[in-house]
């Protein structure tokens, strides 16, 4: 198996991941100033509440206004979802570049998640765009819960791999 963007040119990935990395950061700033009025911890605590009664809590504390940026987050996080996926991937292929063995290997499957994880994205958001135009009921806080954590978990896998990946020396790797 190979990485998802081992497509990608060599002399191309950097640039592109810089490019990318820039672009992402501004929409994760953007999504910043939609979170302000959905305290206390913004659209996260929505896709974690987990249970009818969290979310109900929480949708009960937004204003009108509110469930507006509520919303428009969850669209916008479908322009958001291939960037950070992208983003994440390059860095670990990057990454993987720099290092053989087991630790590339690993970065296969990792950079397999990064893109995984935008999926999952795209599953809770539907789940939490069902809550907030339908109302709340059993399943969907659930799905969003689920969802939510396998992708923040591999969001924080694909980022601390390109981290690694990134600072450790390359002797440190390649020597078994």
């Amino acid at each position: 198996m190979k990485h998802p963007l081992n497509f990608v040119s060599e002399s191309v990935r950097k640039p592109l991941f810089i490019a990318l990395l820039i672009w992402t950061l501004g929409l994760f700033i953007v999504f910043w100033f939609l979170d302000r009025p959905l305290s206390p911890n913004g659209i996260v605590s929505f896709e974690l509440a987990r249970t009818p009664e969290r979310v109900s809590a929480i949708m009960a504390g937004w204003t009108p206004l509110a469930k507006l940026y509520a919303a428009l987050g969850l669209g916008l996080d479908y322009l958001f979802m291939p960037s950070y996926a992208l983003t994440i991937a390059l860095g670990v292929l990057l990454a993987l570049k720099r290092h053989g063995g087991w630790f590339a290997s690993l970065g296969i499957w990792v950079g397999w998640g990064s893109l995984a994880a935008a999926l999952f994205d795209a599953f809770e958001n539907i789940a939490l765009w069902e809550t907030l135009a339908h109302g709340v009921n059993l399943t969907w806080p659930q799905v969003a819960f689920w969802c939510a954590s396998f992708k923040f978990g591999l969001i924080l896998i694909g980022i601390g791999f390109a981290l690694l990946g990134a600072l450790l020396p390359k002797s440190v790797q390649d020597a078994k």
